[in-house]
This record gives C-alpha cells, structure tokens and sequence, in this order.
C-alpha cells in the first residue's frame, strides 16, 4: 500500500532501505482517489521504532493511506525530542473532530499500574469513547488493548509470576473470519508483558469474542461490535530485533528476573540470531483488517461513520 507519510519523518528512509513503498504528500494529492485515513495513538516510549514497524506492516497493500499520528495533551514523552512530537504528531484537540477510516492504539509500559492511575488514564478514556463514534475499526495492541476492554467491558488485567516474553504458537476459533483469511491452522506472534487477561472472564461478556488463543501466551485477539474493534494481547507489528532490543536493555539494566525470550533465539541461546517466524501472519493480520474491516466496510461520506452500527 502506498502510505501517505509527512515527507521528513525519519521512517521513510529506513522502509526505503527494504524496499518498501511509501509516498510522499505531493504525490499522493495527485491521485484521483480518497485514500483510507488512518490515526496512530503511539503511546510507546521509543516512537520513531513503533511508527516504522506499523507502516511497514499498513504499506503492504494496493490501496493508498494516510496517516495521522496523535499524541496525547495530558502526557509528556520523556524518550522522544520534543522537536519530532512538535513536527509529526497532532495533539488530539486537532484531530477530535475528524472522521477516520481506522485508528491503531499502542501498547504503554504503565501495564503494572492500576487503569486509573496512568496519568493520562482520563484523557485516553476520552479517545476511547471517540473512536467509538468517529472510526470504522479500531486496533487496540497490548495495553491498549487490555485498557479498552476495562474501559468498555469492565475486564481487568492481572499480574503473571514472570513476564511472558518471547514468540508463541497460537491458534485461531475462528478459521473463517475475515481477519484470518491466508492463516494457516497455527501460527506464531511475540508476546512482551507481565499482565494477562482471563478467558474466563472475556467469554462471560456476549459482546466479546475470543478469535485466537496460545496454549502458552492465553488470550490473543478478542473483537467487538461486529469488527468495529479487535483488541490483540501481542506484538505482531515487532521488527526482527524488537526482542533481542527488550532483552538487552533488560540485562544492562541488571534486573534479576531478566529471562530469554522463549522461542526467539536460535537454539533458544541469546548468542544466535533470532529466527523470525511471525512475519508472514503479521502483514496479513495488518492487510486483512484494513481490506474488510477498514476498506470495505467504511462509508465514502467519513461523516457517516457515526449511523454505521456492528460491521
């Protein structure tokens, strides 16, 4: 998919190094098509890295997308110069009264923390009941995710007796939902946190349905609404080297409860390259849902997204 991207952000050289296309703001004006709007609340501490790997993953398709990168007004990034914040990201009062095609949630590293005590807990919750009127379909990773379902649902999330890190074989309830079509029966995706959510507790809400599981890694995706939300407990967005990065920084950091990632390294050693198995699934995951639950399930009028019920 050709992204439409500000033209200086510091992904599009990286993604050009793979071959990967992505286009510029002049050009894509000169294509006589309304492209998909798509809104990206990153709240990840290193945004550069989370912004390349979801457009990597949102470029692999025929259609053309832009977009909107938003921050939040109630929290300052302490890992990001504020000079990259102030040229590639809209605070959300800019953006509140737009229509989007699809808006992608990050995961945060606040998952030890009560919902309510996150400093912007308040101000995510507003976005949240936002893009329940003003999008399509929303993705909500990790965090995100497990924020959503408390916020929406009442779920709550509860603490592992070790972080769950490393890359798991989940399988799918679901084989012919849409979300899955070029799944295979099993299929691998990276895993990176220290609280789960109970399928217990998801399946005892008829609103909520579990699509995929892991014997190891629990619940994975869980949707709403029909596909106006899908809530995903893991990292299928990861690069190649996002673990080993966790990992390392980890271990300088001298934390006793450092583990290797599971299923990661070749011969599970952290010495060996890892071996990227999640990668295919990834791009399908990401094409799937923008094809049938983004593209052709929004309106061409974006200001009737608010009279679209369950997809």
């Amino acid at each position: 998919m050709p992204v439409n991207i500000p033209d200086n952000l510091p992904a599009i050289e990286l993604l050009k190094k793979e071959h990967i296309f992505v286009m510029d703001e002049l050009r894509a004006t000169a294509q006589d098509i309304r492209p998909l709007k798509i809104a990206v609340l990153n709240l990840m501490p290193l945004k550069a890295t989370t912004e390349t790997d979801l457009i990597r993953l949102l470029s692999n398709s025929p259609l053309q997308v832009t977009i909107d990168f938003v921050q939040l007004e109630t929290h300052t990034s302490k890992h990001t110069p504020i000079e990259h914040l102030m040229e590639f990201y809209k605070p959300f009062s800019a953006v509140k009264n737009n229509f989007y095609d699809g808006f992608i949630v990050t995961g945060a590293p606040v998952e030890l923390m009560p919902f309510e005590d996150v400093n912007y807990w308040n101000e995510l919750t507003e976005i949240l009941d936002w893009a329940h009127t003003r999008v399509t379909s929303s993705f909500y990773i990790c965090w995100a995710a497990q924020a959503a379902l408390h916020h929406f649902y009442g779920i709550n999330k509860y603490p592992l007796d070790k972080k769950l890190f490393g890359v798991f074989k989940h399988t799918l309830n679901y084989p012919v939902f849409p979300l899955f079509r070029g799944f295979d029966e099993e299929f691998y995706a990276p895993h990176s946190r220290h609280t789960t959510l109970l399928s217990e507790e998801i399946a005892s809400r008829p609103e909520l349905t579990i699509l995929s599981e892991s014997e190891e890694a629990g619940v994975y995706i869980v949707s709403s609404r029909g596909g106006r939300e899908f809530y995903v407990t893991g990292h299928s967005e990861y690069s190649p080297l996002t673990l080993h990065n966790e990992y390392t920084r980890d271990m300088e950091k001298g934390l006793d409860s450092v583990e290797v990632p599971k299923n990661y390294y070749r011969n599970d050693d952290p010495t060996q390259p890892p071996i990227v198995v999640w990668r295919s699934h990834a791009n399908l995951l990401f094409v799937n849902w923008l094809n049938y639950f983004v593209y052709q399930a929004t309106p061409f009028e974006m200001s009737d997204i608010e009279k679209l019920g369950e997809l």
